[in-house]
């Protein structure tokens, strides 16, 4: 039996403490099971910003999408997962990665270090707040969320997090600014079959994330794909339309689409970004309880 849906929201706009909550609120109504904040300077703060929408709402979990753990001494890190997971009522969800943009940790006087050695730190990340706050076998700790493609986090993921968060997307080379380029359906297919051979072991199985970039509701699929391509010009409009990143069409093809999404590769707990909240709320109506 496949997994029942789970939906989030990663609210990345800033806001004033009122604002704040209502958006949260917002998020509650259109029926959004966990808020998340991801860990960019331009951005929110993520703790603070995760007590604020567990105080404002009642039904959400709360979490970090994801954490950059590069941003992070692990063990004072241990202390805000803790006291959050307490002043939330229990209801964090913690999300790490390696963080990928260069430009944040010079702004920061931080160093980013090569693409292993921010998996190395990664490591230890998870290793010190298990150590602290409790392993995998405990049924009471945070879930883990790991975000990542290459071979590395794909083991660390299955190791380790309740949670296996798929972008869909790489680094672009030589990018410091964070510049993404997507991953075709058939290079994600490749994917997900790596991290299933290496959580092949695991005692239960991991629930399967993906990052929903656009959401666009429409009656001419093929022309909102033609609109990107500027933006992705190694792809045909078939290959765009074919992203599971993005989801475009009418509400019937959108569902249809996460349903064969979930199928394909076991995506159940789908996040999409505060641009698109609202945009998304008749999906999460049609495939809620499935």
């Amino acid at each position: 039996m496949p997994r029942c849906f789970r939906f989030g929201v990663n609210l990345t706009n800033p806001a004033p403490a009122d604002e704040w909550r209502e958006k949260c609120r917002r998020a509650e109504q259109l029926g959004y099971d966990v808020i998340l904040v991801p860990d960019h300077l331009d951005m929110p703060a993520p703790f603070p910003s995760l007590v604020a929408a567990a105080e404002a709402t009642e039904r959400p979990r709360v979490g970090t999408f994801v954490l950059n753990a590069g941003f992070w001494n692990p063990t004072l890190l241990a202390r805000e997962v803790a006291t959050t997971d307490a002043l939330t009522g229990g209801r964090l969800e913690l999300g790490l990665g390696t963080g990928y943009v260069q430009a944040e940790h010079d702004a920061a006087g931080l160093p980013f270090g090569s693409a292993g050695e921010r998996v190395d730190h990664l490591l230890r990340t998870v290793q010190e707040l298990e150590r602290l706050l409790g392993s995998a076998e405990q049924p009471s700790r945070v879930p883990l969320l790991i975000g990542g493609n290459g071979n590395r986090m794909l083991r660390l993921t299955a190791e380790h997090a309740e949670i296996a968060a798929f972008t869909g997307a790489r680094s672009v080379p030589g990018s410091t600014t964070g510049t993404l380029a997507p991953l075709t359906s058939e290079e994600l297919d490749e994917r997900v079959a790596a991290y299933r051979r290496l959580a092949a072991g695991r005692k239960e199985p991991a629930e399967l994330n993906v990052l929903i970039q656009m959401v666009v509701v429409t009656d001419d699929r093929e022309a909102a794909a033609r609109e990107l391509l500027s933006h992705m010009p190694h792809l045909t409009v078939e290959q765009v339309l074919d992203l599971p990143i993005l989801l475009i069409g009418t509400l019937e093809q959108i569902t249809a689409q996460v349903r064969a999404q979930r199928e394909r590769y076991g995506f159940s707990y789908l996040t999409v970004l505060e641009p698109y909240m609202e945009a998304f709320e008749p999906v999460i109506k049609a495939l809620r309880g499935e």
